[in-house]
């Protein structure tokens, strides 16, 4: 080829190649984050979902759980939201179902099974555990084992052992695991655990930021995953920043000095040196203490940390963590644990939206820990431990901890008068104050109390505070 068409060719190829722009640069967030197209062919249900594949669910889960167990701020944020969701713990109490009358010593039986229960499971741990599960994971899975006795056994089932075999891989109604109605998946007929298939009366599948016919759940902080990368970050080379200056204390130069000199400076100050194997480079390392001076031969060494201010990233770092709660939905002092710009009493009222939210996440906790203690009680009635017709007469009521700020003392003279018009129980009232009912009655049998109890009658309005 002429010399100088092959020179227009290069010219034009390179023009080409500078010009080239990648089209999956709108997915990177940085060199090492790819984003996932939203609503990827043969996605679940054809819902909008960042997976259409086992395995990407299984990235996106791998990457929570690194979040969840190396980064300050996302666990911060999951033992927040366990501390308002679960607490102290539930309390539960067996009562008649509307419109029956059943004998008490069912209402006992039945109260003492749910004791059992949440002894033998260890149940407040593992209320906890449920809670960080579906908020790590997007999703938890409980597995109920019945016993010989009548009793029942809860266990978890982790997310990767629930796939779906290579010989139903061709199957769309046995994807992500779950097989399902071919026509209605929020029908579960089985889940498959191990390879093996397990009936889905047996398994409750807890699932989260996800519609409902999509069939497994999206952790918590995946939208936040890269807020909270670089809030970590930041606040990292903040430190470092910090460090380096209040380490070098001085710079001292000397104006005349020869190369080999110089070198031989380096090598008699080096704490270590390595050498290259490739190169043959040998590069030498020196640990700077607090307070350093500095000895530079006929080179002016330029520090632009010097000049920085660590301070003035703050700023940034804030902004950073209101993003994050703004997307889960709490204060930010609830993620810092900084309280200098909240008040407790102001952002937890019960109209604020993080109690609204604690309040409806709490109320599906409630809703899937009673389907499973239900199921609970059924084991004993089909073991013959307790009469056919429990379930039809006997109701479980689940008591949270309060979630907005409390006036203890006006909240009792309220349930002081609802108990006294037949509107409230005095074991209701009791638990609504974190006290057992049955633990107090004996109590007081063995110590009786001096005055008659202060939910049969008004209180008196001599010991009302001063304000």
């Amino acid at each position: 080829m002429n010399p100088k068409n092959l020179r227009k060719l290069i010219e034009a190829a390179s023009d080409l190649w500078d010009n080239y722009v990648d089209p999956t640069d709108a997915y990177y967030d940085d060199p090492s984050t790819l984003w996932l197209p939203l609503g990827l062919p043969g996605a679940p249900s054809g819902a909008d979902v960042p997976f259409s594949t086992e395995y990407q669910l299984d990235q996106i889960r791998a990457e929570s759980r690194y979040l969840a167990i190396q980064n300050e701020f996302a666990i911060n944020a999951l033992e927040n939201r366990i501390s308002f969701l679960v607490g102290s713990g539930h309390s539960y109490r067996a009562q008649a179902c509307p419109g029956t009358d059943p004998a008490p010593d069912l209402l006992q039986a039945v109260q003492q099974a749910i004791t059992a229960f949440c002894r033998a499971n260890k149940w407040h741990r593992r209320q906890q555990e449920t809670v960080r599960r579906l908020d790590r994971d997007g999703e938890a899975f409980l597995r109920l084992f019945a016993q010989f006795d009548g009793s029942t056994l809860v266990r978890f089932v982790e997310p990767g052992q629930v796939r779906t075999p290579q010989a139903l891989a061709a199957n769309p109604a046995a994807s992500y695991g779950i097989h399902t109605d071919p026509a209605d998946v929020e029908t579960v007929y089985a889940f498959y655990v191990d390879g093996h298939s397990v009936p889905a009366a047996e398994i409750q599948h807890r699932k989260a930021n996800v519609d409902a016919n999509v069939k497994r759940g999206l952790p918590l902080l995946y939208p936040v995953r890269k807020n909270l990368r670089r809030a970590e970050k930041l606040l990292r080379n903040m430190s470092v920043l910090a460090e380096t200056q209040s380490a070098i204390a001085m710079v001292r130069h000397h104006a005349a000095g020869q190369r080999d000199a110089i070198q031989q400076f380096v090598t008699d100050g080096a704490d270590t040196s390595i050498t290259d194997t490739t190169t043959a480079k040998t590069s030498y390392y020196k640990r700077y203490q607090p307070g350093t001076i500095l000895d530079a031969y006929g080179v002016d060494y330029e520090f632009p940390a010097s000049d920085s201010d660590p301070g003035k990233y703050v700023a940034v770092l804030q902004a950073e963590l209101r993003a994050i709660a703004s997307r889960l939905v709490m204060p930010e002092f609830m993620l810092t644990s900084d309280a200098s710009n909240a008040n407790y009493a102001s952002t937890l009222v019960a109209e604020s939206p993080a109690t609204r939210t604690f309040d409806r996440l709490q109320r599906d906790l409630i809703t899937d820990d009673l389907d499973i203690i239900n199921a609970a009680i059924g084991n004993l009635v089909a073991a013959g431990q307790l009469p056919p017709e429990t379930l039809a007469v006997v109701q479980i009521e689940a008591m949270p901890p309060t979630l907005a700020t409390r006036d203890r003392y006006r909240e009792a003279q309220a349930d002081a008068m609802l108990v006294k018009s037949g509107a409230m129980s005095v074991q209701t009232m009791g638990r609504r104050h974190g006290l057992d009912p049955d633990h107090e009655q004996a109590m007081m049998r063995a110590v009786p109390p001096p005055r008659a109890a202060i939910a049969a009658r008004d209180v008196d309005p001599e010991m009302e505070p001063k304000t």
